[in-house]
């Protein structure tokens, strides 16, 4: 198998989460080559972000509003979406522990337009910020990030994760310092990102309050795209060391499908209602920590 091969079918078997990696990644890839091709051939290079990243002028975004999406996934700096992607990664993994595969994308998308609000409302109405509507642009996933990493951290706030040279952290006060830190840097540096960043944050603490009150504030959202696994025939499964990848990748796949199935059982009827089967195959997903 190729790694063309190998990257397809990781991409259409893997989690909503290797895909939100991905795209990521084929976005900043695509886009960095073709600033290449247009810096050696003389031409411009400017247009490309003006494409892709979110203004904060209420005019060119009426010209072009796909950006409150794109924004999302475009970066220009590598260090920007190395940190980024590792966040998603971490904090996605976690999410999906408590959460399924459909929330991770509309809690991606949903926090990320959040911020851009967050964003455009601050430019065009706050006085630190008039007469740069013109010229700002938004772009980059932290907002998106961090509104998959204050819902787990809402919803699980003691959970601890470990933290290099501090140790085991409770979500909560990682939760809480991380908004801390985008507040007071409003007006040092970056003021538009860390304005998204809240935006982005907000939206994932609200996610879990109304979720716990019995709304999914993504519900009328699953209607307009069926985020979900494809369907596969059915194969055989033997024992692991005579499984080929594709094997092991598509069984992969449907645990994951009974899991999420599962969490949405104890959404709609909660935890209780679960059977001894349906708990123990829960259990055993969450009976593990991230590192």
């Amino acid at each position: 198998m190729s790694i063309w091969e190998e990257i397809k079918s990781s991409f259409r078997l893997g989690s909503n989460l290797t895909r939100l990696i991905y795209i990521n990644l084929g976005v900043f890839v695509v886009f960095a080559l073709l600033r290449v091709i247009l810096f050696m051939a003389g031409s411009s290079t400017g247009w490309v972000t003006g494409i892709m990243a979110l203004p904060a002028n209420l005019h060119s975004l009426l010209v072009r509003p796909w950006t409150a999406i794109t924004y999302m996934f475009y970066h220009e700096d590598f260090i920007h979406i190395l940190f980024n992607l590792l966040w998603l990664y971490w904090f996605g993994r976690l999410f999906l522990q408590f959460f399924t595969q459909r929330q991770l994308i509309w809690v991606y998308l949903l926090g990320g337009i959040s911020g851009a609000l967050f964003y455009i409302l601050a430019f065009n109405l706050l006085p630190p910020f008039r007469g740069y509507a013109g010229i700002a642009l938004a772009l980059g996933a932290s907002a998106s990030v961090l509104a998959v990493v204050i819902a787990v951290a809402t919803l699980q706030p003691n959970f601890s994760v470990h933290l290099l040279f501090l140790g085991d952290v409770r979500l909560k006060y990682l939760a809480i310092a991380t908004v801390i830190i985008d507040i007071i840097s409003i007006p040092v540096s970056n003021a538009g990102g860390h304005i998204a960043h809240l935006g982005g944050a907000l939206f994932g603490f609200l996610y879990v309050v109304a979720l716990r009150k019995g709304t999914d504030l993504a519900k009328p959202f699953y209607s307009l795209a069926k985020l979900k696994f494809p369907k596969r025939k059915k194969m055989k499964v033997t024992y692991r060391k005579n499984e080929t990848d594709y094997d092991y990748n598509y069984r992969k796949v449907q645990k994951q499908k009974q899991i999420d199935e599962i969490l949405d059982k104890i959404a709609r009827s909660g935890y209780d209602s679960l059977t001894k089967e349906e708990k123990d195959i829960l259990f055993k997903a969450n009976d593990r920590n991230i590192n």
